[in-house]
Order: structure tokens, then sequence, then C-alpha cells
């Protein structure tokens, strides 16, 4: 193996570990979000209940309810909306990897000398080069996407 090749290889395994990592990282926010989900709607039951049943409770005891309710309801939206990021990024290093994936396979026709390459490499190539043009317009839709919420929050 010539050194470029090696050198491929390994920051191709870098790449891989970091998205791996990086895969990880997420799945643990998205549990900790739906752990903290379960909490919320205990806390807006319990909330809930108690503005039900107020009876002859005082209005400023009410208001207080309502606040802590509504606090509840935009801590919801903001995990939500975070909770959509995350998925958002999912897709995008699922896309990342496929798009590795098929430059190394490109690479590899690539690589090989074009007197030696058969008919079927030559499609084969082209096939490829038409899969990665399509993930590369998937990853620029989800940055579409991010970029439209991002502007939408604001």
């Amino acid at each position: 193996y010539p050194t470029w090749k090696r050198t491929l290889t390994r920051r191709d395994r870098e790449a891989q570990m970091k998205r791996f990592c990086k895969a990880q990282a997420i799945q643990r926010r998205l549990e900790e979000i739906e752990v903290t989900f379960r909490e919320l709607e205990q806390q807006g039951i319990k909330l809930e209940k108690l503005l039900r049943d107020e009876g002859g409770t005082p209005a400023d005891q009410k208001t207080q309810w309502m606040n802590q309710l509504l606090y509840l309801v935009q801590k919801k939206n903001s995990l939500m909306s975070e909770e959509s990021d995350l998925m958002i990024a999912v897709q995008e290093l699922k896309l990342e990897e496929q798009q590795c994936q098929l430059d190394q396979k490109l690479r590899g026709y690539m690589n090989k000398e074009e007197s030696l390459k058969t008919p079927e490499d030559r499609v084969a190539e082209q096939e490829i080069l038409v899969q990665l043009l399509d993930v590369v317009n998937k990853r620029n839709v989800l940055i579409h996407i991010q970029e439209e919420k991002r502007l939408s929050e604001l």
C-alpha cells in the first residue's frame, strides 16, 4: 500500500469513529429528552388537576399554577425543537456515512487504469456518481431545512 492509501484509510476510519461517537451522543440526548418529556407530562397532569379542582383557592394561587403550567408547555416546546434538530442530525450522519462509502467505491474505480476498466466498471462508476450526487443533494436539503428552521425561530 502506498503511503497515500494508508493515509486515506486512516482518515476514513477516524471520520467513521467521529460519526459513531456523535451518533451515540445524539442517542443519549434523545433518551434524556424522552425522560424529561415524561417528567414534564406528570408535572402538567398534577397542575391541571389542581386547576380543575381549584374550588375556593385564592386567585393568586390559580395564577401561580397557570404560570407553572405555561412554563412546562414552553419547556416541552423547546425540547421538541431540540429533538427535531437531533433527528435532522441523525439523518445527516447517515447521509455522511453513505457519502463516505460511495467515495471509497468511486476512488477504487478511479484508481483503476482507464485501459483496464471493463464496460461494467464504467457503468458502475457512473452509477456511483449518480448515487453520490443524490446523497449530496439530500444533505443540501437537510441544511436548507435547518436554515429555514433557524430563521423561523428568530
